[in-house]
């Protein structure tokens, strides 16, 4: 009985630290911060890479005179953007980020990507079924897209004992759908990092 007494007494901090752990510590920080925790891709180099890519997309010359010569914006569709890299990315947050800014520019239209494009004609076709004639939305009047917008992510990673970099590469284009011919392409590889792992000690 002694010694059932004993191990509950001793054991009884040990079960408190584990079961009464202090709640996780939170802050807020602005969305222009430089954050960068674990040395991988994050919000801010989204930020760097993008800022790059939408600059040289929205002055590129070929561009303005496709607009200048069909006298209308150009329009672009999303295509898919390639993961290469040894990281679980989002490879929607890229191209989205730029269609936001492109968009807002008043210098191009984006149309909806495939998904979407199903999604509505699925819809549409609901209509012409369940709506009126004067509501329902036509089939058929889709305003079809000028370019597509592509790209991939890729890294570059050296290593020697605890130290590793990583370079990534975000290269996007811009392809005539038509004629295949690519209007506009640029790389960004600003984003460089050294990381140090700490020497773990018991």
């Amino acid at each position: 009985m002694k010694k059932f007494i004993l191990f509950a007494v001793f054991t009884a901090p040990v079960f408190c630290m584990l079961s009464c752990g202090s709640a996780p510590s939170v802050s807020r920080v602005s969305s222009n911060s430089l954050t960068d925790l674990s040395g991988r891709w994050n919000n801010t180099d989204v930020r760097i890479v993008c800022t790059s890519l939408i600059d040289s997309c929205l002055n590129s010359s070929r561009i303005a005179r496709f607009a200048g010569e069909n006298d209308r914006l150009p329009r672009i569709k999303i295509g898919t953007f390639k993961n290469n890299t040894d990281e679980h990315l989002d490879p929607t947050i890229i191209p989205n980020a730029m269609k936001v800014v492109i968009t807002n520019s008043g210098r191009a239209e984006f149309v909806a990507d495939s998904a979407t494009q199903n999604e509505l004609r699925a819809e549409k076709q609901d209509q012409l079924g369940a709506a009126s004639y004067e509501t329902a939305a036509s089939v058929g009047n889709e305003t079809a897209a000028d370019f597509m917008l592509t790209g991939s992510v890729k890294t570059i990673v050296d290593r020697a004992g605890l130290t590793s970099t990583r370079t990534y590469i975000v290269n996007a284009e811009l392809t005539h759908i038509e004629t295949g011919v690519i209007y506009w392409t640029d790389e960004n590889s600003e984003i460089n990092k050294v990381v140090q792992q700490s020497k773990v000690k018991f």
